[in-house]
């Protein structure tokens, strides 16, 4: 061997060793984050601190985390992204599970779960191959995209604001929330530009370097707050902000993991600082509350209440999915959600694949199947992106992750636009990235 290939291979050796090493960091931030959200009883009648299940708690992680090492040998893709969330969220209830208080079969869940994290991951990781492209949008069609897309997206705001436009600060936003009626038409036209279309022309925008255009992208997602007075729509500017700076610092595997290590590490350290008095209270509670609840401790909570209500309910059978309902029958009139709004004292409770393509839908048993098949949909993302560079995925699905987290699989693909971004992506002419990064002197 050279002198060129040993360094190469010292080269991708140490930078593996640094990937896992930012991983179980992770790891540990997130630890210590629930364990906080425990002690302080944040959550009272589901989950309860109890110092004698810690150890328990402890080895639960312990067990699921050489998972991490796909993480560290597998390439980038849309499915790593989404991925790496939903290995946390499954970390986080692997935890959650030894102090929880309520009733359910705890053990036959947690195999459950486990099964059903490898069934997603083996496909959403190892599923990478490109897909023919049948279609490919000229280039010049491909340039104007990210501009028609704000004029859209503004003509969207514009209507969408006759229906409902309200500034209200986070204390009064699910208040004022339920009373927003937009037609169906409209509500999915915000959805789809806000969680979808936005962020792919923002990564257009960056990725051609054309600044000004990517900064009215964002400022049109902001402006999506006051009709739909969701806390995505407020944060999702800052986000996209944070993830274009780390995608320039680092490679996409890294930025992975930081998009989500960064902000949970901010949120660990204020608590800690409130708690010494070296932090004023409110401010430091509030993005505790706010990133680290709903970045860890809420979608993997939403695991917990849903095994134990449909331990004692009927399965949905997929119903949540209105085209199902036609031909299955339905035990449930309302949403899911609103099921669980009325169950628990948690307000309106959306959840991931894993709980309503997976535990609702089809129980503890068959959940793992029904991952393996979620796992083949996020799996044909990568097929349809692939070719594309990492970072402009990573940054037109910015917000997937999140949304994936906190929504079933069915309603991110149709309602929040991730199955048109696919589309998109499909479409998109790859020979548009050649010719930049050769005019760079870098490889796409």
């Amino acid at each position: 061997m050279n002198d060129h290939a040993i360094q190469l291979e010292l080269g991708f050796g140490w930078h593996q060793a640094r990937l896992a090493l930012l991983a179980y960091a992770h790891i540990a931030v997130c630890c210590i984050s629930l364990y906080c959200i425990t002690v302080t009883d944040s959550f009272p009648g589901i989950i309860g601190f109890d110092k004698a299940h810690l150890a328990a708690a402890i080895v639960n992680v312990l067990a699921f985390s050489p998972v991490v090492v796909v993480f560290v040998i597998g390439r980038f893709s849309f499915g790593y992204l989404v991925g790496f969330y939903f290995y946390i969220m499954v970390l986080g209830y692997l935890w959650l599970i030894e102090f929880s208080l309520l009733d359910y079969d705890h053990r036959l869940a947690l195999v459950s779960i486990v099964l059903s994290a490898f069934a997603f991951l083996a496909p959403a990781l190892l599923i990478t191959a490109p897909m023919r492209q049948g279609v490919v949008m000229p280039e010049r069609a491909f340039h104007m995209m990210p501009s028609v897309i704000l004029l859209v997206s503004a003509a969207i705001i514009g209507v969408g604001s006759l229906y409902n436009l309200k500034l209200v600060d986070l204390s009064e936003m699910y208040k004022y929330r339920a009373e927003v009626a937009l037609p169906g038409v409209l509500r999915y036209a915000t959805w789809i530009a806000s969680n979808a279309l936005l962020p792919l022309a923002f990564a257009c925008f960056v990725s051609s370097k054309r600044f000004w255009q990517a900064g009215i992208a964002l400022l049109l997602m902001i402006l999506f707050y006051p009709i739909m007075l969701t806390k995505m729509a407020l944060f999702a500017p800052i986000w996209l902000l944070f993830l274009a700076l780390i995608c320039k610092l680092a490679e996409a595997r890294v930025a992975t993991i930081l998009s989500f290590f960064l902000p949970v590490l901010v949120g660990a350290i204020l608590f800690v600082l409130v708690k010494i008095g070296l932090f004023p209270f409110k401010p430091g509670l509030v993005y505790f509350g706010t990133v680290n609840n709903r970045m860890i401790a809420i979608p993997s909570l939403a695991l917990e209440v849903y095994n134990n209500y449909f331990s004692a309910h009927p399965l949905t059978h997929f119903c949540q999915i209105n085209a199902v309902k036609f031909v299955v029958p339905c035990a449930y009139d309302e949403p899911i959600w609103a099921v669980m709004a009325k169950a628990y004292d948690l307000g309106a409770f959306n959840a991931s694949l894993f709980a309503t393509e997976g535990v609702a839908s089809v129980g503890l048993v068959l959940a793992p199947l029904s991952a393996l098949g979620c796992g083949l949909i996020i799996a044909l993302g990568n097929r349809l992106s692939s070719g594309l560079p990492s970072q402009f995925v990573l940054l037109s699905a910015g917000l997937l992750p999140q949304v994936l987290l906190n929504v079933p699989l069915s309603t991110a693909l149709l309602t929040n636009g991730t199955a048109l971004l696919f589309l998109l992506w499909y479409v998109a002419p790859r020979s548009a990235f050649h010719q930049k990064a050769a005019s760079t002197g870098n490889a796409p």
